[in-house]
């Protein structure tokens, strides 16, 4: 269980709605690290920023970006 629970996209504050908007347009789902940044929209924002720079194409595709961050994910056995 999470030490800190991630917020519902409905109980998000409003500063948070458009950013998930983008998300579920993009990738269909809100991950649950951006709900639990949600609980300080600021933070939530910086992330989302840094997340996009690192997920753009570049010389590593994102396709095999996300491959390595579901790596990661499982050895560190995150439940998502």
């Amino acid at each position: 269980m999470a030490r800190i629970q991630p917020l519902s996209p409905e109980s998000a504050p409003a500063a948070c709605r458009d950013l998930f908007q983008s998300f579920l347009r993009e990738r269909g789902a809100v991950p649950n690290l951006f709900l639990t940044l949600a609980r300080s929209p600021e933070i939530l924002k910086t992330a989302f920023a840094h997340f996009r720079a690192v997920m753009a194409e570049g010389t590593v595709s994102t396709r095999l970006k996300e491959m390595l961050f579901v790596r990661v994910s499982h050895l560190n056995r995150c439940g998502y």
